[in-house]
């Protein structure tokens, strides 16, 4: 047996007996000696990963541009490596193939019953977007992409998004900072603990709490998720 597992050993048994309150004390300051000890104490198991190997995972981009790789790529760059790379399942204009994401188009359809969720009508950041080409596609060969080529594909959706409009533009992490989706202002902090505190009580009502009789406001078949009569699946 290790000299830790013995230590922990020991302070379990230091912890039985101490009398009463004594008892909490000695075994907090028992777990804190031994983590300090566990911490200290070399277990020959693994290594420790080199700079190269952390680098590998440590790739997230921020959207302060916290992270972002240094390269460039021109939407008429990016669109050939698009059509070759991305289309088959996002659509030769984002407007997607089949069910899988779509990544343009939806703009000022939030507030209808039918939003349309894409990378223009919706996303918050560009970040979000390079992160996740960057660490995600092509799909089935992810991060084979270059720098170059990822700041490409990514001025290219933005050109279908209609946020940049020029063929010519050139994305870099120079100018990657100045890039805002139409839709940032409306994502903001969860407040709830400020904003909604006045709405909080000690002694919450559990039944009867809202006068009247309950009413159906909305239903499902609005948003195509209950079939029609006689067309959903038959079930034996």
């Amino acid at each position: 047996m290790s000299k830790f597992p013995k230590l922990v050993l020991a302070a379990a048994a230091l912890c039985l007996l101490a009398p009463g309150g004594l008892a909490a004390q000695k075994k907090s300051e028992a777990i804190q000696v031994a983590a300090n000890v566990g911490a200290a104490t070399k277990l020959n198991i693994g290594r420790e990963a080199t700079a190269e190997e952390i680098a590998g995972w440590d790739i997230d981009i921020r959207p302060d541009g916290h992270g972002l790789p240094v390269g460039k790529g021109t939407v008429k760059e990016g669109e050939p490596l698009y059509v070759e790379r991305c289309a088959a399942c996002h659509g030769e204009f984002g407007e997607s193939a089949g069910r899988w994401p779509i990544l343009a188009g939806g703009a000022k359809t939030l507030a209808s019953h039918d939003p349309v969720k894409s990378v223009g009508s919706y996303w918050p950041y560009a970040s979000t977007l390079l992160d996740y080409i960057r660490r995600a596609m092509p799909f089935g060969a992810s991060q084979t992409l270059t720098n170059d080529e990822l700041y490409a594909i990514t001025a290219y959706v933005l050109f279908l998004n209609d946020i940049v409009t020029s063929e010519d533009f050139e994305l870099t992490d120079k100018n990657f900072r100045t890039i805002k989706l139409p839709n940032e202002a409306n994502f903001f902090d969860d407040d709830r603990e400020h904003a909604e505190k006045a709405f909080w009580q000690k002694d919450p009502c559990m039944s009867n709490c809202v006068p009247g009789v309950a009413a159906v406001t909305g239903r499902a078949r609005v948003i195509d998720v209950t079939p029609e009569p006689g067309q959903g699946p038959k079930v034996e």
